[in-house]
């Protein structure tokens, strides 16, 4: 029987072991994790509004119904294309075909020393550590007498105005004006100060400027502060530094949150290495139309580790692109079996959403561009339905309208260490 590795339980991986489910082969899914992880509503456990098994599902609960699907959570370490085996950490799997669907990590740029002071937001030990520095911050900064130190405890800094930063700093501004107001008793979480840094001229470079325009209006209004072409030259546990057209200028912060960039997965660059791939600046593997390294028709590279031109520019790194292309793997793939060609891929836009705060979000479907309450409902509903588990669906549901009528976030215990970088997450 064909034999199907997919290495990756993302969104790509997992729409490509569900699509192949009634093909005559055997699917083995091999994921570090043994959990999928919705990471689109990573930023919501990062600021306490849901806990971290509101948005992820056992992987074996997800393919319980495939009796042609095996999962193994273990790591991909090789590949040795020439026998078409996949090694990982241990045992080896021979492949047919291998779908490679490993996503993304945080990425600094050449300065990896400044995880320890600026977690990203990529995994659930990345959210956590971030809920932890932020609710210790107001925490310290109750029993702080110095004003310069409590000041800088109350600080809070985001590098990066793409989605996640937009979202994050929104999230953060709520925080401190609604869930902690009358929690504190030497301090006044309102008063905080939160800024938000952008390399480019402004936010949410994928969406049309009107509706950055927008986005960046609705986070003055929540006390954001926005900084526009900036770089960020340092970061330390004492705070940032940055350089403009002005003079260098240290911020000082004891809370910097990194959303500035990421890679692929360091299995990328393995497969790379192995096929002899071109890959682009970031590291993503170039792909041909129907998704599979040149020369290796059997092995298909989607979602974040692929690169491929749409209409003159790279499909974004984005749930939707992985979906779609996890599924025409799956499809190419049972088109051999049937002796036809792999179709090439077309992607389908469905438009792009990001929230800001309650009430507040921007749609963009091509000419039809809004934002406010409309975007925010509309944005509620697709997230809520994107969600793997009619449980989590649920859960989240009943969250969310808790925390709207009562304006409160039940998910903020201090639990973990915040010291720690989790790395160890990575694939």
């Amino acid at each position: 029987m064909h034999r199907v590795v997919i290495v990756g339980g993302g969104f790509g991986g997992l729409a490509a072991a569900k699509a192949i489910r009634y093909a005559p082969v055997e699917v083995t899914v091999v994921d570090r994790r043994n959990f999928h992880l919705f990471q689109p509503l990573l930023y919501q456990v990062a600021t306490g509004s849901l806990s971290p098994s509101e948005i992820a599902t056992p992987l074996r609960t997800l393919v319980r119904n495939q009796k042609n699907v095996r999962v193994a959570m273990d790591e991909a370490v090789y590949l040795d294309t020439k026998n078409r085996r996949l090694v990982l950490s241990s045992e080896t799997i021979p492949y047919d075909s291998l779908i490679v669907a490993t996503g993304a990590q945080n990425h600094f740029f050449g300065h990896g020393e400044w995880e320890q002071s600026a977690p990203g937001l990529k995994t659930i030990e990345d959210a956590t550590r971030i809920r932890h520095k932020i609710l210790e911050a107001f925490e310290k900064a109750e029993l702080e007498r110095d004003p310069d130190a409590r000041r800088a405890w109350l600080t809070f800094v985001l590098v990066g105005g793409g989605a996640t930063g937009v979202e994050l700093a929104g999230a953060l501004a709520e925080i401190a004006n609604d869930t902690l107001r009358d929690d504190f008793r030497s301090i006044r979480p309102e008063e905080s100060q939160i800024l938000l840094l952008e390399g480019a001229d402004r936010l949410l470079q994928s969406f049309p400027e009107d509706l950055s325009k927008a986005a960046e209006q609705s986070l003055a209004r929540l006390g954001v502060q926005v900084r526009t072409r900036v770089r960020v030259t340092a970061i330390d546990a004492d705070g940032v530094t940055l350089s403009s057209q002005q003079r260098p200028e240290t911020i000082a912060s004891k809370t910097v949150i990194w959303a500035a960039g990421v890679a692929p997965s360091d299995f990328t660059g393995i497969v790379a290495r192995a096929t002899g791939a071109a890959t682009d600046r970031a590291g993503r593997i170039c792909v041909q139309s129907d998704l599979t390294v040149s020369g290796y028709p059997e092995i298909f590279v989607i979602g974040d580790a692929a690169h491929l031109e749409w209409k003159g520019a790279p499909l974004p790194g984005i749930a939707p692109v992985a979906m779609q292309q996890g599924r025409q793997a799956a499809e190419a793939i049972m088109e051999r079996l049937r002796g036809y060609p792999a179709p090439e891929f077309r992607y389908r836009n469905k438009g792009n959403l990001a929230v800001i705060g309650r009430n507040a979000a921007v749609a963009d479907f091509g000419r039809l561009r809004f934002h406010g309450r409309p975007a925010w409902l509309l944005w509620l509903f697709v997230h809520l339905m994107y969600l793997a588990e009619f449980r989590n669906r649920l859960i989240v549901f009943i969250r969310w309208g808790f925390s709207y009528l009562t304006f409160d976030r039940g998910a903020r215990l201090i639990t973990g260490a915040a010291d720690a970088p989790a790395s160890a997450a990575r694939r």
